[in-house]
């Protein structure tokens, strides 16, 4: 296929050339996010767009004749014609309405060459607008191994506009897109008469610049589907990457967080030796850095929990794992178009819930977005590897599997198998079938570059909340766990006349039956700010009047003596389905734009919870006695 693209007027880089804004557009699976992070690196911004829980994200480069560009990564969509938030979104911005937003001086349209054939008609679309716009033709690796070949100097005259190749996921695949942005912004080009028939278009251009140069031998693609797609085979397949999944965040996270564990440790010895004994020293080092430490050193597990969906997403099989759940979402009542929202919200249930705007039906959106909350968040890893750590032995089953490891799995299982039920309940009057439509892409090797910059992203996201929320509440739970002093004379444990402890005194009479202690209580409120934070305040209640400063590395054997296993488990059964934090409350509201779902969600989970820990506890005491 030849690259050579000559541009539609001879034009030379401008030295000093004005800054330029451009908009990266495109169809989901075009390849656009792996451009936009080779083109960005790590000088991205994430955040959303104003009014709307729509991902905004930009970043910025210098091209080589030193050009300054602002490039947005905006919403995949197949149309323009908006059928969801996200999709209205990328119409506005393109159109350059967006209030808020500046008009981009550019659009970049990303088109697959594997998919040449859908993703030009959103082209089309484009070229509709009267907007400068050059086209990025994207994926020409992989358009050989499918006997063809693309004429791209005739594909670029056909469209009246700039085209350049690009392989998104190479070292240095956006080599000619970077060149094409030293160059002055090409001219807007002429739109089609109304009334043109887009598809017939499509099929005009693939027509002329299209050619097959051998017969189409069978794809790797199609060899792997027989065995991922197969009814029987692509479901095992399926178990197996999830098993191995949970197994590894685990397994393969232990060293990093020992070293993690150790280094907070040092440091707060260190801090401790420089302050005199007192208030300050407690509020820094048994406040701050123990409250910051318990759940830092959590973070490998988080971000190989992420690894995992963000490599099985940039390789192409997660539509795939949908279309394979969509007899098994049927027989909850959803379409395997929920599976996506559904596995994101492993990782955080904010988006997970967000990313259900692309559910067209209304019913089966909210069900999910009800329901998405059950899924084991990466919040909830920190407790569930504390009580594991504590009450389950470290001790391999068969010599291969990690029994902490398959302990894990279970609690992700029972949280599937939970928001199934609930959600055939919910849509237990529903009858109406929503058949699945997917674009199966290509398989693609994740880009190490794209999966660094992603994982980066996450991490720096998590650690903003251990420096703002989590050690807020840490501090907070701190000040509560230790004044008042307890009085002259006092025997008792000096946190039994605090005010941490009369609040979880006053909350015991109402989850004593699940075997909790007053402890477990205070821990459970700053819990519904965010999660994980429930460790460090356990670390906060437990470390009060103990004689050692490192109140993380004595948590762990301080709940081994101090609880039953019956109340480790029973925690970990509310946990499956506590009710969620109050940013997942929050974002419930803006999607659903009701109080009503709020109230619906927080009630039915604290129903959910209290019910299966109340269960737990209870047949747990009957069977160890």
């Amino acid at each position: 296929m030849s690259t050579q693209t000559p541009p539609l007027a001879p034009s030379q880089a401008a030295p000093q050339a004005a800054p330029l804004r451009v908009a990266l557009v495109g169809n989901p699976n075009c390849g656009k996010t792996a451009l936009f992070n080779q083109l960005t690196g790590s000088r991205q911004k994430v955040a959303n767009y104003a009014g709307v829980t729509v991902e905004r994200k930009a970043g910025r480069l210098l091209t080589p004749a030193g050009r300054k560009v602002t490039v947005l990564d905006l919403p995949g969509t197949y149309s323009l014609a908006a059928t969801s938030p996200d999709e209205a979104v990328t119409r506005d911005v393109c159109r350059g309405v967006y209030k808020g937003e500046p008009a981009p001086d550019l659009l970049i349209s990303v088109v697959a060459a594997t998919n040449l054939r859908l993703h030009l008609r959103f082209m089309l679309e484009l070229r509709q607008l009267g907007r400068p716009m050059l086209v990025v033709l994207n994926m020409v690796d992989a358009i050989r191994k499918q006997g063809l070949d693309i004429d791209v100097p005739r594909l670029q005259a056909e469209l009246g506009v700039p085209v350049v190749t690009a392989v998104g996921v190479k070292r240095g695949g956006a080599a000619n897109l970077l060149a094409a942005l030293d160059t002055p912004i090409p001219p807007a080009p002429t739109p089609l008469p109304a009334g043109t028939d887009l598809h017939h278009e499509v099929r005009r251009i693939m027509a002329l610049c299209v050619a097959r140069t051998s017969e189409r031998r069978q794809a790797l693609e199609e060899k792997l589907d027989r065995w991922v797609l197969h009814p029987v085979w692509g479901m095992c397949i399926l178990f197996v990457l999830l098993f191995i999944m949970f197994q590894a965040v685990f397994s393969w996270a232990q060293p990093f967080m020992d070293f993690l564990e150790e280094a907070m440790k040092q440091l707060g010895d260190f801090v401790g030796t420089l302050l005199p004994s007192g208030a300050l020293q407690s509020l820094i080092v048994d406040g701050v850095i123990a409250g910051a430490g318990t759940v830092i050193v959590f973070l490998p597990q988080i971000l190989i929990l992420f690894l995992w969906i963000l490599a099985l997403e940039e390789s192409g099989y997660l539509p795939r794992a949908a279309f394979m759940l969509d007899k098994l979402m049927a027989s909850a009542g959803l379409s395997g178009r929920s599976f996506i929202p559904l596995l994101s919200s492993f990782a955080c249930a904010v988006p997970g819930i967000m990313s259900t705007r692309t559910i067209q039906n209304p019913r089966d959106r909210m069900v999910t977005i009800l329901i998405a909350p059950l899924m084991t968040c990466s919040a909830r890893l920190p407790v569930y590897a504390l009580l594991i750590g504590a009450f389950i032995p470290a001790r391999r089953i068969g010599g291969i599997f990690n029994l902490q490891g398959l302990v894990l799995f279970a609690l992700y299982g029972l949280a599937i198998l939970s928001a199934l039920l609930v959600a055939r309940v919910m849509k237990r009057r529903d009858v109406e079938e929503h058949p699945l439509l997917l674009e199966l892409p290509n398989y693609r090797l994740p880009g190490l570059q794209s999966l660094a910059i992603e994982l980066w992203q996450r991490a720096r996201i998590f650690l903003s909340r251990v420096g703002s929320i989590i050690v807020t509440l840490s501090v907070i739970m701190w000040a509560l766990s230790s004044f008042p002093a307890p009085p002259a004379g006092a025997t008792g444990p000096a946190i039994d006349y605090s005010l941490a402890g009369r609040i979880g005194h006053i909350m015991l009479p109402l989850f004593l039956p699940l075997g909790f202690n007053w402890q477990i209580c205070v821990a459970l409120i700053p819990g519904l700010a965010a999660r994980e934070v429930a460790v460090s305040a356990l670390a906060t209640v437990y470390s009060v009047g103990a004689s050692e400063a490192d109140a993380a590395s004595q948590l762990t054997p301080l709940l081994a003596n101090q609880w039953s296993l019956a109340t480790a488990l029973s925690l970990l059964a509310w946990y499956v389905y506590a009710p969620q934090c109050f940013s997942t409350l929050a974002v419930i509201r803006r999607e659903t734009g009701s109080w009503r779902f709020v109230a619906i969600s927080a009630g039915y989970l604290f129903g959910l919870a209290y019910g299966v820990a109340f269960l737990t506890y209870h047949i747990t005491r009957l069977i160890t006695g």
